[in-house]
């Protein structure tokens, strides 16, 4: 039976551009989407734009305009790139709805209703000359931890310590400049902490849906785990859901004065958006995907594609709101991690965000960042990185060098001597992608959410396809007396391999294969489609050149269109006069760099560096270590009769429930150390900074096609 989505991605903030680092989730789900009605399902794909809070309410300020004027030209900007991109809603929407009004006030009544909704008088910081509470991001000075001025006041970008905004020294509002008092007020808190609502939540989030998938991740499960505690412990606690005038967004009823905090009503917009599309269409049963009784009878799902940021939200808040409510809850969530551009986290407050009109308005083909997304993506919360030489390399290897070589190299040969009539196909030379496509494994992949393994399976498949032509040589049957019959089967037989690979491709490479169609002269693929030999007779067009190299001078443009925001950011408001983080990295980076070029290492020879045997490694286990506060127990498989124990220093970076399948490279020749805990019999390799703290910890991780025990030279 086909099965009936509803599918949402995290709704973007309606106070900024939309950079690279967003997109990953985005084109995530637009290609899970594109996978699903290609094979036959029913999905509707929508989202919206965040728009309350108070950063909107101050930003329309600062520009002259109202709210409501500012959420509007957003809504287009993003809309604009969203659809640049691929990323093809259904339906692109706006919390400040009436919709969404409607459903948070439902909601709302249900949970007080349902004994849920508790007041009580809190202290917050206060603006004596804005006259506003203060957001812990709109406060600002020194991290009672390690000093640093100009932080947060949640935590601190420098030491990554999180504390409360009361802890920070010599506060001042980064509205105003003054300082600010404590003050209190009466707020609204939906009692996340309520016996019942733990019980839920349990039970939910190690859960599976009708079809025996994980609503989580088991890394995420992991992380709920952590924060709900052990059976019989309660670490959840009461959420604010209310902020005080004034404060862009929806009033709570009776409560004048008091309105809905933002991540109240943002994940509510996912029901909104998907009213508004039904509205306009006239033809959906919205109960049959909201209601929590008609959606099991009507057996619909809802999917929701986040970032692993706004995982805390997602997977407890509001299937906790949802469940007491009435309202049917996620069948799953699909979490990806961050962008990484180069090794560097992205961070706007840093300064090292692209941004996607950037990348549209240099002339770069989307789709090539699709790919490599999705080459990148394995269905886990790993973070992705984004290294611009490996783009360039992996998009001209993969889709021009292998994939549209095939029809380049064969289509001119129908058009000039057959007048564009194919003949019949070489069964034996599609058989090993009819082969293929009953083993599932790329439709598999792609329902897993594990694009990479499925873009592996089918450039395997393009190597066989170019294999095909190599062998048989078309460019010399041509010039052969009495071929013409063979000549037409090779290149008959190479364009029905180039349909199937454009076939499972579209989802990633949807305007590459809109192309593919019309060249072919074929309806739009499907996946029933697969291996299915185009038939004798059939009459192609003439070819046109479906995608370019990527130039380095075009990746260079693209950052020099970039230098203002890749430099070191600007001082988030005048109101003081300490160093601004991005100035204390920019002055870190120069001190390190300073030390680096006195204590530069002496070069050494490639006999010296021939002594290192460095292996290709797969993590086949991996453990906290009792006892350790660093360290996590690695099992690596490097083509030995056993794999290899190594403790690595990596625990404050990594789960080791997400390390478990990954590649790495370790050093297999470093004589092996006993230690506390055990013996370690390598090292595995990591990049950092030079403190090892401020710019993170990554394991290297080798390219696709490397297997365990290769040797890295």
């Amino acid at each position: 039976m086909p099965r009936k989505i509803l599918v949402t991605n995290a709704l973007p903030y309606a106070n900024g551009d939309i950079h690279l680092g967003h997109l990953v989730g985005y084109i995530q789900g637009d290609i899970w989407v594109r996978f699903q009605r290609m094979r036959g399902n029913t999905v509707h794909y929508v989202c919206a734009d965040d728009t309350h809070g108070t950063p909107i309410m101050l930003r329309a300020e600062r520009e002259g305009i109202t709210p409501e004027a500012l959420i509007a030209r957003v809504h287009g900007e993003h809309l604009r790139d969203f659809t640049d991109f691929g990323v093809a809603f259904d339906n692109y929407h706006s919390t400040h709805s009436p919709e969404n009004r409607a459903y948070a006030e439902d909601i709302y009544a249900k949970l007080k209703a349902a004994q849920l909704i508790d007041t009580r008088a809190i202290e917050q910081f206060y603006d004596p000359v804005k006259e506003m509470f203060l957001p812990d991001r709109f406060i600002k000075g020194e991290c009672p931890k390690c000093g640093a001025a100009d932080q947060y006041g949640d935590n601190c970008e420098v030491c990554g310590a999180a504390y409360a905004p009361t802890e920070l020294k010599n506060p001042y509002s980064a509205v105003s400049g003054a300082k600010p008092v404590l003050k209190s007020s009466e707020h609204y808190f939906f009692r996340l902490s309520d016996e019942r609502a733990v019980r839920f939540l349990r039970e939910w989030t190690r859960g599976a849906n009708a079809a025996g998938t994980r609503r989580l991740q088991a890394e995420a499960a992991n992380k709920m785990k952590e924060w709900l505690g052990e059976e019989g412990e309660n670490k959840l606690s009461d959420w604010d859901i209310s902020r005080d005038a004034p404060y862009f967004g929806f009033e709570i009823p009776g409560a004048p004065g008091k309105y809905f905090y933002v991540w109240l009503d943002a994940p509510i917009g996912y029901l909104a958006s998907f009213r508004n599309l039904a509205e306009k269409r006239g033809d959906i049963p919205v109960e049959d995907f909201t209601d929590a009784a008609r959606a099991q009878a009507a057996g619909t799902e809802m999917v929701h594609f986040i970032g692993k940021d706004i995982l805390y939200f997602h997977a407890l808040f509001w299937p906790a709101m949802l469940e007491f409510a009435g309202y049917r809850t996620p069948t799953q969530l699909c979490v990806n991690g961050f962008l990484t551009v180069d090794g560097a986290k992205m961070s706007k407050s840093r300064g090292t965000f692209i941004t996607a009109r950037s990348y549209i308005e240099q002339g770069l083909n989307p789709e090539w960042l699709r790919y490599y997304f999705a080459a990148k993506s394995n269905g886990s919360m790993e973070d992705v990185d984004l290294s611009l030489d490996d783009l360039i390399a992996k998009v001209n290897s993969d889709l021009v060098g292998k994939f549209v070589n095939i029809a380049s190299r064969c289509a001119g040969f129908i058009a000039k001597r057959f007048e564009g009539r194919l003949g019949a196909s070489d069964p034996k030379a599609t058989a090993e992608f009819e082969s293929a496509f009953e083993a599932a494994t790329i439709a598999q992949a792609y329902e897993e959410r594990d694009y990479g393994r499925a873009l592996r399976e089918i450039m395997r498949l393009a190597d066989l396809a170019n294999q095909y032509v190599n062998d048989h040589k078309p460019w010399e049957l041509a010039k052969q007396e009495g071929q013409d019959a063979r000549l037409l089967t090779v290149c008959s037989t190479a364009l029905t391999l180039f349909r199937d690979l454009a076939l499972y491709l579209k989802p990633v490479l949807p305007a590459l294969a809109a192309k593919v169609e019309a060249f072919l002269a074929i309806e739009p693929m499907t996946w029933r489609d697969a291996w299915k030999p185009l038939p004798a007779g059939h009459v192609v067009q003439a070819y046109q050149h479906l995608m370019t190299r990527v130039e380095r001078k075009q990746i260079d443009a693209l950052l020099e269109a970039n230098r203002e925001s890749l430099a070191p950011a600007a001082p988030a408001s005048d109101a003081k006069a300490a160093a601004t983080h991005s100035q204390q990295r920019h002055a870190e980076k120069q001190q390190h760099a300073a030390q680096a070029a006195e204590g530069a290492p002496a070069h050494i020879s490639i006999d010296d560096f021939a002594k290192v045997e460095l292996r290709i490694a797969k993590i086949v286990a991996a453990e906290h270590v009792e006892g350790a506060d660093k360290l996590i127990r690695l099992q690596l498989d490097i083509g030995e009769e056993r794999p290899r124990q190594v403790f690595a220093g990596i625990k404050s970076a990594y789960d080791p429930a997400t390390l478990v399948g990954r590649l790495t490279v370790m050093v297999a020749n470093l004589a092996p150390r006993k230690m506390k805990f055990g013996m370690s019999e390598g090292m595995v390799l990591a990049a950092s900074d030079e403190t090892g703290v401020v710019g993170g910890l990554y394991i290297l991780s080798p390219d696709s096609g490397a297997a365990p025990g290769m040797r890295v030279k």
